[in-house]
């Protein structure tokens, strides 16, 4: 693997984790929307970087969802719960960005940091894996 791959590889981790620490700080403001667009994008970034361990990459966000299942939920390397987690934020993502009149009660997606701060430790350890190997 390319010194730059590994460096975009990490670049990537290190923005899902940013992103998990911008959710907080929406959390605490009472910006549910926004709160929700933050941990999509933690995942979003994580499951790139796990992408690129298989010189794998989409311009399309939907593109990223189908290969993440395709090349590690379906063969078991991620829970299918994972996915799910992974899935339903993308989906409210969407909802929240360009749907009309959607408000996230910050209160009832709180549960949801935890959630994506797991998704994004999970797939931070199989990143190393993968680089190890390589």
């Amino acid at each position: 693997m390319k010194k730059e791959t590994r460096s975009l590889i990490m670049y990537r981790l290190e923005r899902a984790r940013e992103s998990l620490e911008e959710a907080n700080i929406l959390l605490e403001r009472g910006h549910g929307n926004a709160f929700v667009n933050r941990l999509y994008y933690a995942c979003f970034y994580a499951v790139s970087a796990l992408l690129l361990t298989r010189g794998l990459s989409s311009a399309k966000h939907g593109g990223v969802r189908s290969l993440f299942h395709q090349n590690f939920v379906k063969p078991g390397l991620v829970s299918t719960e994972l996915g799910q987690i992974y899935d339903r934020l993308f989906d409210n993502r969407q909802k929240g960005d360009y749907a009309d009149l959607v408000r996230f009660d910050p209160n009832e997606v709180r549960d949801w940091y935890d959630e994506a701060r797991e998704f994004v430790e999970i797939a931070g350890d199989i990143v190393k894996k993968e680089l190890d190997t390589h």
